[in-house]
């Protein structure tokens, strides 16, 4: 029986929707050329024998990596994850013994710019509030409505300039938004690279109709918009979050939204599923997902293609394009 040399841990429907049949013959074509065949399993606790496995591919509910498992892995040498946070696995005792990380974060930006761009427009169209009145049986209600706004000219605050962040800041431009952005990372010469004025946060909320939330989650970055925050948005202005609720206190959220003061749309959530009970599902004007903005099909099959492009990269020496090194983990969300 032919040994195991690239193990990946991943469910068969999500091996399904992230590796197209090219991609997947690829990663069988890899595991030949390490003298060793490709396994998939849905935990890493159901492979026969680990003793062989070069590469191990991950997905969502991999634990750690820790140097008791890592002893069953002797040949480990790279890790490539599905999905963008590497967290939740990767251990010192990884990069201690070597093993190279990598992971397929950036497939995900488009996906989630995309929603996040979707949120905006009809935020500042005003596209749910009007959708409700319709429903309840009315037409058209100014008062309730509010101001309709355009795209262009509009002044949108980007809150972290992470892959997603710029992805999203490359679209509104493109639409002739003014977009300023947050973002302690960022000095001014690459702010005016990337098209946007770089101002605090503060500045930021009270300036912008739209406020979108793109940073990663950080113990610095908790609750980085409260109630203070919220407060100083504009009357009829609209936040937009397709990072984490993390970033935004919740219940601040929650009550300033329901003030009518401010809209939301939303697609993360302090508890997922959202409960049935929660304000959120009461709350008039706003637009609610169910923590899908990733979940294109053309996204997900970016995903299984970064992983199926590092590990060519790996096999033929090329170096990593999305690597992974100890000293990043401390930024990374």
């Amino acid at each position: 029986m032919t040994a195991v040399s690239i193990l990946a841990v991943v469910s068969e429907g999500l091996f399904d929707e992230f590796f197209s049949g090219e991609d997947a013959r690829r990663l069988r074509g890899a595991a030949e050329r390490l003298g060793g065949d490709l396994q998939r399993v849905d935990r890493l606790d159901a492979a026969a024998d680990l003793h062989r496995v070069r590469i191990l591919i991950t997905s969502w509910g991999v634990g750690p990596l820790d140097a008791e498992l890592l002893d069953r892995m002797p040949e480990l040498a790279l890790v490539a994850h599905t999905g963008a946070t590497v967290k939740p696995f990767v251990t010192d005792a990884m990069f201690d013994r070597g093993i190279l990380v990598t992971q397929a974060g950036a497939g995900m930006a488009r996906s989630v710019a995309e929603v996040s761009l979707a949120f905006t427009l009809a935020m500042l169209h005003r596209i749910p509030m009007m959708h409700d009145a319709m429903r309840d049986g009315g037409w058209y209600d100014a008062p309730t409505v509010g101001v309709q706004h355009e795209i262009r000219d509009a002044p949108i605050a980007v809150i972290g300039a992470s892959r997603t962040g710029r992805a999203y800041l490359q679209m509104i431009r493109a639409l002739g938004a003014r977009p300023l952005l947050v973002d302690p990372t960022i000095d001014p010469d690459a702010a005016a690279d990337l098209g946007v004025e770089l101002v605090p946060l503060d500045e930021a909320m009270r300036r912008a109709l739209v406020v979108a939330v793109h940073a990663p989650t950080l113990a610095e970055t908790h609750h980085m918009i409260g109630a203070r925050e919220l407060a100083l948005m504009p009357d009829g202005a609209a936040l937009v979050n397709t990072a984490r609720s993390w970033l935004v206190d919740e219940e601040a959220l929650l009550a300033e939204a329901r003030s009518g003061r401010i809209v939301v749309a939303l697609d993360v959530f302090d508890e997922e599923p959202l409960a049935e009970n929660s304000g959120f599902r009461a709350l008039r004007g706003a637009l609610l997902t169910p923590h899908r903005a990733a979940g294109t099909r053309e996204g997900r099959l970016s995903l299984g293609r970064i992983v199926a492009d590092e590990i060519d990269s790996y096999l033929s020496d090329a170096g990593l394009v999305h690597g992974i090194t100890r000293d990043m983990l401390s930024s990374m969300a």
